[in-house]
């Protein structure tokens, strides 16, 4: 009987049992010194590229290639994967520990041949490559390629941001390999970014004639680092210096690639599932200070003669907020993300939400919005938001939302990034991973906005700047089968359900009176609005004359603005103007001014004093002790505050202050200062 043929996955395995035997055998002999360091680095190189080829083979199988049904596939490949990137991390090291503390043999002849070429083309540089010959020999790479060490082939200036700028024969460490093309390296100084692997040659295979152009180039910097050098210090010998920057330019390799940061130690423990990048949205709101917060586009709009306001204008008939209508203003609403995969052990999920903004496909258009997800551990791989809860939902878990920009742009959209806020249990190290990204473009192909409906949008690996990157949860879409076959693959794609809705008139008119670039939550339109009215008030009418730029004496408007990046306190605002609310009349919730009037004497007796409280910690995002500490501060003085008010029947009074049960910091005056040429955008 013939014996059974094994289906590719299987040989897969074999492959990787054998290689770990031999490498087993070779940690054995090297620690056993049976044979010599040169013999024992040349098998680690070979090693390495088996389990390079291997694991490129490993990626490219589906489930499709199979001779017969495999169960769990997708596990056992991805455990296979895992064994092979921990069997090239132990290669690496040992490559390390083999390799010598200086140039090879083999390079030393190469540079040398090298050199009397040039003698040979140019007699007067003679003097020059016997000073510089060790310098030479430093910069050259190991005889035996590393299948990770890269040299550049000709010069590459990064153009966006996250590139890589390399100089022609500069010796990189590639991290990671992509399909478009883009590989993550890192050079000898520590810089990291994505250069075009077109650029790039493994190993020492760079063409003769680009060594001599390479050897007649550095011959020249030589020249000028060697004069420069005479005239600093003149007490070293030529030989001490050669010997010195023989040493520090392999140093500086070697710290190169042993430097791992700790994105590439996570994705080596398996971790952080394929198609997680660093937050990109995150790293705009942490990087560039007030600039993607809504603190920020809150604020009025200067005119391009800066000597008027561009988006801020009054009714002169009934003294309210002008309406503004903008090309694009939409509600839409979270509902849920399946299928999204899960960090693995080691780290503990502090966060998981999502990023929200206006994208046309090359830059943020808005502020950047975010909502916080509910998990079940029961459902992993599924997020949900707006829970049920008692009382006011929480501005940060709300998932209605609404956008107003003003961009022309055909390809304007809204920008969902899914990302998550971890802490390594073994170091502490706080972190924030992008786990995919969606897109819905607000336009149909004929340029009509999108309908009123739900939409479920793929969730992509990688970064808004991606491209056909495939999450880890994802099977391959053009493996064949029938209809029942492609609906279950189409359901375990990652999904992000979002529906675009209607409002009533009321909040259509509340959302008109707002800036017109925002994304925020429904539920504070109120709030929004009301703050607008203060400011045209404020800035409009009350002002001397309006090319006066004096601050302004209002805590209203200079603290607002804080409340949009910290929600727990926009919550409080929410809930002591729903309980100030209640015991209104209908006339006085139609009268704009008593509103006004009711609107600063609330926020000066909660969210203002609370702001100013000594017993309030700090705001941080993702601290779950911070985060309950401020609940517990915050809901206590609500509860005091309301009880004060009912006691005193005062509402915003200086009494709230001065009252001994309640500290409050010492008075600053850029508190209560609005400077109109500071804020405004």
């Amino acid at each position: 009987m013939p014996p059974k043929r094994k289906g590719p996955l299987q040989q897969v395995q074999r492959e990787v049992d054998e290689i770990t035997e031999q490498l087993d055998s070779l940690l054995r002999d090297v620690q056993s010194q049976v044979e010599t360091t040169e013999e024992g680095f040349r098998r680690c190189q070979e090693l390495q590229i088996s389990s390079e080829k291997v694991l490129k083979t490993l990626k490219k199988l589906t489930k499709a290639d199979e001779l017969a049904p495999v169960g769990n596939y997708e596990q056992r490949k991805l455990e296979e994967e895992r064994r092979l990137q921990s069997i090239l991390e132990s290669l690496d090291t040992l490559s390390l520990k083999l390799s010598p503390p200086g140039p090879s043999t083999a390079a030393g002849d190469v540079s040398k041949e090298d050199s009397e070429d040039s003698n040979d083309d140019s007699d007067n540089d003679d003097d020059h490559d016997d000073d510089h010959e060790d310098e030479k020999q430093a910069l050259k790479p190991p005889s035996q390629p590393d299948p990770r060490i890269y040299i550049a082939l000709s010069n590459f200036r990064g153009e966006q941001e996250g590139d890589l700028s390399v100089q022609r024969g500069e010796v990189l460490r590639v991290i990671r390999k992509t399909a478009d093309g883009w590989w993550l390296a890192q050079d000898t100084k520590g810089n990291r970014g994505v250069v075009p692997k077109t650029y790039l040659k493994i190993g020492s295979g760079v063409s003769d004639e680009d060594n001599d152009k390479d050897d007649d180039e550095d011959d020249d910097k030589n020249e000028e680092e060697s004069e420069e050098d005479e005239q600093d210090d003149e007490e070293l010998t030529e030989q001490e210096k050669q010997s010195d920057a023989s040493h520090s330019n392999w140093s500086t390799v070697r710290k190169a690639l042993t430097e791992i940061d700790a994105t590439d130690v996570l994705s080596a423990m398996g971790a952080i599932p394929s198609g997680f990048r660093p937050s990109t949205l995150n790293k705009l709101l942490v990087e560039e200070g007030v600039t993607y917060r809504g603190s920020h586009y809150i604020q009025p709009e200067l005119s391009q003669s800066k000597l008027s306001f561009s988006d801020l204008f009054l009714d002169a008939d009934t003294g309210r907020v002008r309406a503004r209508q903008v090309k694009t203003c939409v509600c839409f609403t979270l509902w849920s993300c399946r299928m999204i995969p899960t960090p693995g052990v080691g780290v503990q999920v502090l966060s998981r939400h999502i990023h929200i903004c206006a994208f046309d496909g090359t830059k943020v258009l808005s502020n950047i919005h975010t909502v916080r997800a509910t998990y079940n551990s029961k459902s992993p791989k599924t997020w949900s938001f707006s829970p049920r809860v008692t009382g006011i939902l929480p501005t940060l878990l709300d998932g209605d939302c609404f956008l107003r920009c003003n961009s022309a742009s055909p390809d304007l959209g809204i920008l969902f990034e899914l990302g998550v806020t971890f802490i390594r249990n073994s170091t502490g190290e706080r972190g924030d991973l992008s786990c995919g990204w969606a897109f819905l473009k607000l336009t149909d192909d004929t340029g009509n906005p999108l309908s009123n409906r739900t939409y479920e949008l793929p969730v992509n690996g990688g970064t808004p700047y991606e491209k056909d990157v495939a999450m880890e949860a994802s099977v391959t879409r053009g493996s064949p089968g029938g209809v029942i076959q492609q609906m279950l693959q189409a359901r375990r794609q990652p999904k992000l359900i979002v529906k675009l809705k209607s409002v009533n008139n009321r909040t259509r008119t509340q959302l008109s009176l707002l800036p017109d670039i925002l994304l925020h939550s429904l539920s504070c339109v109120h709030l929004l609005a009301l703050h607008r009215q203060l400011l045209a008030d404020t800035l409009l009418m009350n002002r001397p004359t309006m090319q006066n730029a004096d601050p302004i004496c209002s805590p209203v408007l200079s603290t607002f603005p804080v409340l949009l990046d910290q929600p727990d306190l926009l919550d409080a605002l929410k809930s002591a103007w729903l309980y100030a609310e209640t015991n209104m009349s209908r006339a006085q919730k139609r009268d704009l001014s008593y509103l006004k009037q009711e609107f600063i004497k609330v926020y000066m007796s909660s969210v203002y004093f609370l702001l100013h409280s000594p017993s309030l910690p700090c705001h941080r995002w993702a601290d779950p002790s911070s985060e309950e500490q401020r609940a517990r501060v915050i809901y206590t003085l609500l509860d005091a505050l309301k009880q004060f008010q009912h006691t005193t029947g005062q509402s915003g009074g200086p009494e709230v202050f001065i009252d001994t049960q309640h500290q409050h910091l010492a008075f600053d005056v850029t508190e209560s200062t609005f400077d109109l040429l500071r804020v405004a955008r």
